[in-house]
């Protein structure tokens, strides 16, 4: 073969391994056969186009957990061929953020669901059992839960379209406490706890903290988050940030960078201590050494947005099964496997 014909060989192989790598990185939907079932049943909707609003996965068995606006929280156990509703109707409305559904980030079928108008609720065994919220108007945009506990019951949540308010319940959500009014919540805002008494929370500039409950604040830090949650995983606090993760091993007491800054605003989810996952505008990115470096894994499906941090784009990832998820307001849930 001469050297002409090689170079043409050659550019014929990456070309094909090219179109190869895009069909196997392609996002799937996984919602119509539900969307059908309900449609041709007669179900209404809870929002606009007959889609889906909301997912999440169990990081401990790839459970997928997918929101039908209106129409509960409905779960697959086959990685989304496959669907049952399991909120025993205690779930409803639609997630309004990346931050409505509160998977504990070790898994073990404990979800908190933080409904836009609709029943609110957490359940602690895989969607066996339901404990209804107490309801606060619209309900909530995003909420942090403290996994600490076998019978959680601290929740710090901000509110839909109230002007910046936010709550916290000792209770699991039988009553809510108001804390405060920012209106930088609904913009720049994000929330943390620990236990009943340790909070912490952004408004955009920096890190405050609370060791009573949220009576009285101290900046701790002038690092910022970009994320709405931080989560909890094996002691340690991880709050995304453009700067890089910011973590803290004490209660938020001090907060440290780790790793390289991303623009992701959604996640973290952990598969363990360096294999971590998050997503924003830009897509999904992975992590194999605690964020040191950052791999670009996917974009979000077409047509997905983003106007504020976290808002409204639902992403989820099975560590288990190498699978992510995706889902946004009147659009399907679409399943993006790695190869």
């Amino acid at each position: 073969m001469n050297i002409r014909m090689q170079w043409i060989a050659y550019v014929l192989v990456a070309l094909m391994g090219s179109t190869v790598a895009e069909d196997a990185a392609k996002w799937v939907s996984i919602s119509d056969g539900v969307v059908k079932q309900l449609t041709d049943s007669g179900q209404k909707f809870g929002y606009p186009g007959s889609g889906t609003t909301g997912v999440t996965v169990d990081p401990a068995n790839g459970d997928v957990y997918m929101i039908v606006p209106g129409l509960g929280i409905w779960k697959s156990v086959d990685q989304g061929a496959s669907f049952v509703r399991a909120d025993k109707g205690e779930v409803g409305g639609r997630c309004e953020t990346g931050f409505t559904l509160n998977m504990d980030p070790a898994g073990g079928g404990r979800l908190a669901c933080f409904m836009l108008d609709g029943k609110c609720a957490m359940t602690l065994d895989g969607g066996a059992t339901w404990l209804p919220f107490a309801g606060m108007g619209r309900n909530w945009d995003y909420a942090a839960v403290d996994w600490s506990l076998k019978e959680p019951r601290n929740i710090f949540a901000a509110l839909h379209e109230s002007g910046g308010k936010y709550f916290i319940s000792t209770d699991a959500g039988a009553k809510w406490t108001k804390l405060g009014e920012e209106k930088v919540f609904d913009v720049k805002g994000g929330v943390g706890i620990f236990d009943d008494k340790t909070l912490v929370m952004t408004k955009g500039e920096g890190i405050l903290r609370s060791i009573d409950a949220g009576t009285t604040w101290t900046k701790v830090s002038d690092l910022t988050p970009n994320g709405r949650t931080l989560k909890v995983f094996k002691n340690i606090a991880y709050w995304l940030s453009s700067e890089g993760l910011l973590v803290s091993s004490d209660k938020g007491a001090t907060w440290s960078k780790q790793g390289s800054p991303t623009d992701a605003t959604l996640g973290p989810w952990f598969k363990d201590e360096n294999h971590i996952a998050a997503a924003g505008k830009k897509g999904i990115v992975e992590t194999l050494d605690a964020g040191k470096t950052w791999t670009p894994v996917a974009p979000l499906p077409e047509k997905f947005t983003m106007p504020k941090a976290g808002w409204f784009a639902n992403v989820a990832w099975d560590p288990v099964h190498a699978i992510f998820y995706a889902s946004q307001m009147g659009k399907p849930t679409y399943r993006l496997e790695r190869k």
